[in-house]
């Protein structure tokens, strides 16, 4: 039940927003977005295949900007089990899913945010992750190749830690402090430079914090139709003593634009 409701608000964020003027028809329309898909799958001596895929919408209109992000991957491939016999399993699943909603201040260059994020994670100690923060940003930096957005503010965490031998699955929660930023370049007419970062700093020090950073270069293909490379790097500070602090992925996409 706390998962459909987490989920039911991720959702609801931005649709109240875009609802207000969904029937006005305009010349330029106030939504875009993109989807990728990026697919591999290798045969011969070992068997594996990976999918990932995504969508982002963003809706503006007047002083409001509402984002929302949702991306899905898996792994599969050969698991030799004890008895030596090999298996085609998946050995990674994960989804995430932000929604962000901005309020331009007067200046156009600040900005109050509300945010949610939820991740579901079959492969690390948390069962699923899910944060709220609001707080201030501003649009620090543009010009006709370049623009850098920031913005912090507190809230709020919840992790559901998975059972273990000894230990029965559980919920952690704690206060934060979440900052994020977002730096665009174009490094020419066709090619696009993107680096993002979020921090959520669990206030206490024996409750966990959550980075993020991802780097992407997306090259256009023709007018609708890009090729993005991507690498993430996912770091949370309290795990299980068999999981690694550091997850990273590196992807190669198809982009879909409209």
């Amino acid at each position: 039940m706390n998962r459909k409701l987490a989920i039911a608000g991720l959702l609801a964020l931005p649709l109240s927003v875009f609802a207000e003027d969904a029937a006005v028809e305009e010349e330029k329309s106030n939504l875009t977005g993109s989807a990728e898909l990026g697919l591999l799958y290798k045969t011969g001596n070992t068997h594996s295949g990976d999918l990932k895929t995504g969508f982002d919408l963003r809706y503006e209109e007047g002083k409001w900007l509402s984002l929302l992000d949702f991306n899905f991957l898996k792994k599969k491939s050969d698991v030799k089990d004890a008895e030596g016999e090999t298996h085609f399993i998946t050995t990674d699943q994960k989804w995430n899913i932000t929604s962000q909603t901005n309020y331009t201040l007067e200046g156009e260059k600040n900005y109050m945010y509300g945010n949610i994020w939820y991740e579901d994670n079959d492969f690390n100690s948390f069962n699923n992750q899910s944060s709220f923060s609001a707080g201030w940003g501003r649009h620090w930096y543009k010009n006709e190749k370049a623009s850098l957005w920031a913005d912090i503010g507190p809230g709020y965490k919840r992790d559901v830690v998975k059972a273990t031998d000894t230990v029965a699955e559980h919920t952690q929660s704690a206060f934060i402090i979440q900052a994020q930023a977002l730096y665009l370049r174009k490094l020419n007419e066709n090619v696009e430079f993107k680096q993002t970062f979020s921090a959520k700093y669990a206030v206490r020090s024996d409750e966990n914090s959550i980075y993020k950073a991802e780097s992407s270069i997306t090259t256009k293909l023709i007018s609708t139709l890009q090729l993005k490379f991507s690498f993430t790097v996912d770091y949370n500070t309290e795990v299980d003593d068999d999981t690694e602090n550091t997850d990273t992925q590196t992807a190669v996409t198809l982009v879909y634009g409209f």
